[in-house]
């Protein structure tokens, strides 16, 4: 394993600590317990967002807190929940009066936290669970996981919070972008958690990982590798059998990298599936490709398509101002 680390127990620290000074126009480390907060001023009743999860997902969560997105982000150790104090601390930081939006993906660890912090806070609160992740079965009994879709709902709740959206609304527009929104990702390699030193997996030389989520786990099947035009065919047809988009829908695309996959190739597939939606007589309106949600330093991508309507596209395009996303300002 070759890191940029001093120790393994204090990078987490060592990073926020970098973030915190890289970004102190933006956003707020306090510490303990680990919370970045969003330092533009506030209208007094707004709705806090507040979301989190563990390390190593950057720029998830912690690069998107600032205006228009979220108001605080919870940040564990590296592929471990944030615990109940931090999301209890965070909602405290930030709470107006408007009451406080969780906005978990859907792991165990983040679910049973978040809600243990919601039955501690004493202000009015709401949770959205994302799951958008179609590479689990709907039947599988602790449901899909929540991935790059997360930034989406995240996104499009924080403007309606921002243009002064009450609680109940927030929740509903949030449970409304995840159910519009479907996920598939591959890996070509696997990734190295600092503390354990070594690949969470293997893949052969000719080999890739279908169906991955962001934490190191396998996926739902080991293929040979293959064209990249076959591997986006493979993907999207995992999103079309779950969102089934019709003919003159609009859609958001995108393309998110796990860490190690260079831009090149993420434009080569985001050219290719913009073609397969817009052969379907899909209309994609808007794109992001990057390495937004990401899996420390595992090569691979998801694609992510949104289905959108003319309030969530009016929402998507509203100002943000965070360290990782920026227009409109």
């Amino acid at each position: 394993m070759k890191k940029f680390l001093n120790a393994t127990d204090t990078l987490l620290t060592e990073s926020l600590g970098g973030f915190a000074l890289a970004h102190a126009d933006i956003i707020e480390l306090s510490a303990p317990p680990y919370v970045i907060r969003r330092k533009q001023p506030k209208q007094v009743g707004k709705v806090a967002l507040i979301s989190g999860g563990g390390s190593g997902h950057e720029p998830l969560h912690t690069g998107l807190v600032g205006l228009g997105m979220l108001d605080a982000a919870c940040p564990g150790q590296i592929f471990t929940s944030p615990t109940p104090d931090q999301m209890l601390a965070a909602a405290q930081a930030v709470d107006t009066g408007g009451g406080v939006l969780f906005i978990v993906k859907n792991y165990a660890g983040d679910v049973m936290n978040f809600e243990i912090a919601a039955e501690l806070l004493d202000s009015p609160n709401a949770t959205v669970l994302v799951n958008d992740d179609v590479a689990i079965p709907k039947s599988q009994s602790t449901g899909r996981r929540g991935v790059a879709g997360t930034l989406i709902v995240e996104k499009i709740v924080g403007a309606a919070a921002e243009q002064g959206a009450d609680l109940a609304a927030c929740k509903a527009l949030g449970e409304r972008v995840n159910q519009n929104t479907a996920s598939m990702g591959v890996a070509l390699s696997s990734c190295t958690v600092p503390a354990l030193g070594n690949p969470t997996f293997t893949l052969g030389e000719q080999e890739m990982e279908m169906g991955v989520g962001i934490h190191g786990e396998h996926g739902r099947a080991t293929l040979p590798l293959t064209t990249a035009s076959a591997i986006t065919a493979q993907l999207a047809a995992h999103i079309d059998d779950d969102l089934k988009p019709q003919a003159n829908a609009q859609a958001l695309l995108h393309i998110n990298g796990f860490g190690a996959t260079p831009l090149m190739e993420l434009y080569l597939i985001y050219a290719l599936a913009a073609e397969h939606w817009q052969q379907q007589g899909v209309n994609i309106v808007r794109s992001l490709v990057g390495n937004y949600t990401t899996s420390l330093d595992m090569a691979g991508c998801s694609i992510t398509l949104t289905l959108l309507d003319d309030e969530m596209l009016r929402l998507w395009d509203a100002p943000v101002h965070t360290a990782q996303l920026r227009w409109g300002c």
